[in-house]
């Protein structure tokens, strides 16, 4: 879709390209940078084009939407609308929060649905990543392996669109520990799922984030990096989320696991928590990635 910026359009792109150079925002060169759209559920009422522009500031240029398509309506934005702001920023939609219950058979059928509908609204920006998260945790027999066969069904639907499909780990959901991670990669083809790890989620669930990304490192198509710290860890996690930097996640080991399979793709930064505002953390995210992450692997 072609876009026409105005003389003020252009102005506004020039001051925030100029602002970026001062702050040392992320290169976005192989490693390119988003965050998620659900932190700002913490702050209602904020206009969605103040997050893009929050985006386009400090240099998380592309972002995973959330609660899709419910996301359209809270934020009283159309496809169409959203493309041309998104693309008059130089920003990107890169995927979404893909979810079902893919542990029950007679929900298949509808959530091969709603996939489609996921990526028929996706490659409107040119995306072609649908990032799954598992079901709650359940103990009904069985259930794990009917997730684990589902998805290699979702996985080729996924690849018939010339979209991956790929496993989000996290708390509370049916993959949260490493064990389970490396159960559900067993149990699905390579060819069909792929992998998209959450740091924070693996770290949290007793993981050695970097191991996990060695260890699945040819299957892997996303990843978050979210940092956290364990202490105190409860069913709300939220408190247990940090700003890059600030918790006990190895993000050097991480990028080197990156850095030696050349990755050339999407990070999210999905914070859970901002405390002090979603502007100042990734602010303080963007100085880490520039002066720490980039020195490994840009």
């Amino acid at each position: 879709m072609l876009v026409r910026m105005t003389r003020r359009d252009s102005l506004i792109a020039i001051a925030a390209t100029l602002a970026r150079a001062a702050q040392k925002v992320p290169a976005n060169r192989n490693v390119k940078w988003a965050l998620g759209a659900s932190l700002w559920n913490s702050f209602p009422n904020t206009p969605f084009t103040d997050i893009l522009d929050v985006m386009r500031d400090t240099g998380f240029i592309g972002i995973r939407m959330t609660h899709f398509p419910a996301i359209l309506k809270q934020y009283d934005i159309t496809p169409a609308l959203l493309e041309t702001e998104v693309s008059k920023r130089g920003l990107h939609v890169i995927t979404i929060s893909f979810n079902g219950a893919a542990d029950d058979e007679t929900k298949h059928a509808e959530i091969l649905k709603s996939a489609q509908e996921a990526m028929d609204f996706l490659k409107r920006f040119g995306a072609n990543h649908l990032v799954v998260f598992s079901p709650h945790r359940t103990d009904k027999p069985g259930a794990f392996e009917t997730m684990c066969l589902f998805y290699n069904r979702l996985g080729e639907k996924a690849s018939e669109n010339g979209f991956k499909a790929g496993l989000h780990n996290h708390l509370g959901q049916m993959v949260q520990t490493p064990e389970e991670i490396d159960r559900c990669m067993a149990l699905t083809n390579p060819k069909l799922f792929h992998f998209s790890p959450d740091t924070a989620h693996g770290y949290l669930g007793g993981g050695d984030t970097a191991a996990v990304l060695e260890k699945h490192k040819d299957r892997l198509m996303f990843a978050d990096y979210k940092d956290a710290k364990q202490a105190g860890l409860e069913k709300n996690f939220l408190p247990n989320i940090f700003d890059l930097g600030d918790g006990e996640v190895d993000f050097p080991a991480c990028h080197r696991v990156l850095k030696s399979i050349a990755y050339k793709g999407w990070l999210c930064v999905d914070l859970d928590i901002a405390r002090q505002g979603p502007r100042v953390s990734y602010e303080r995210c963007g100085r880490y990635v520039v002066n720490t992450l980039e020195k490994i692997y840009a």
